[in-house]
């Protein structure tokens, strides 16, 4: 009866569990990928029951899921111009902090996850960022220049190439901007 009491007048708060959730998996899926995480160690960290998962997500491909929408909610790169922020996030962010680009190159081996992220990133980052790009080829464009801040990302956060370690990052920073205001661009005859 204690127990029940107990059980009881603890306050439930359905927002803030499946936000502790989203958080914890946020951070488990960028730093280990779709196959490195389990669904426990996500529970663990969010401090509840991993049943709690299901009840609010249905299952580990629809936590992914709710993680990749977050994620890719909002790109960095956009029209000629205003690529510096996401030239300097390529080169710069931390390998552990929740990141889409990170997100993409820890779990794109596993099929499913990779077909998450695809649907994504064709029906929102990449499309919004097409939208915005003037010229012929702005879908492929908006492919191009998140690809070329994911392969940096990779090269030098996944592979560790030694090259990023004693270069001048605000020289490098300046050279990828120009190459990503260079894309975004297309074939814009005023340049």
């Amino acid at each position: 009866m204690a127990e029940t009491t107990r059980r009881s007048a603890r306050p439930r708060d359905a927002a803030a569990t499946k936000r502790a959730i989203l958080d914890s998996a946020l951070t488990a899926f960028s730093r280990s990928g779709f196959d490195g995480t389990g669904t426990r160690e996500i529970a663990g960290n969010a401090g509840v029951d991993p049943r709690l998962i299901t009840r609010y997500f249905g299952s580990k491909e629809g936590l992914f899921t709710e993680v990749v929408a977050e994620l890719f909610q909002k790109s960095l790169i956009g029209v000629s111009g205003t690529n510096r922020a996401a030239a300097l996030d390529a080169l710069t962010a931390e390998n552990d902090d929740p990141h889409p680009m990170l997100l993409i190159l820890r779990s794109a081996s596993n099929p499913q996850a990779a077909e998450i992220m695809r649907q994504r990133l064709e029906t929102s980052s990449q499309r919004q960022l097409a939208e915005q790009l003037p010229g012929d080829d702005a879908t492929a464009r908006a492919a191009l220049l998140l690809s070329m801040c994911t392969g940096v990302r990779m090269l030098r956060s996944i592979i560790g190439d030694t090259a990023f370690k004693h270069a001048d990052i605000e020289r490098l920073t300046t050279y990828l901007e120009r190459a990503l205001d260079t894309v975004a661009a297309g074939d814009d005859d005023d340049r």
